[in-house]
């Protein structure tokens, strides 16, 4: 399974970082994470107004680190 892993930064702390990672449905590809992942990253973010999204890509879901 393919995954959106992003790395998030507290705005207030921007030393404070965290991984967290989107799991998409079985049979997306790489490519078709790239396309959906700016969507969902802009979801997460005004979800969660404290952090900033550092960075991301797309991967296999079973990584634990970007």
């Amino acid at each position: 399974m393919i995954a959106i892993l992003f790395t998030v930064c507290l705005v207030a702390d921007p030393g404070t970082c965290r991984d967290h990672k989107i799991t998409l449905l079985p049979g997306v590809t790489v490519i078709q994470c790239l396309m959906r992942a700016p969507p969902q990253i802009a979801k997460w973010s005004e979800e969660h107004p404290g952090w900033h999204v550092e960075r991301w890509q797309c991967g296999a879901a079973s990584r634990e680190q970007i």
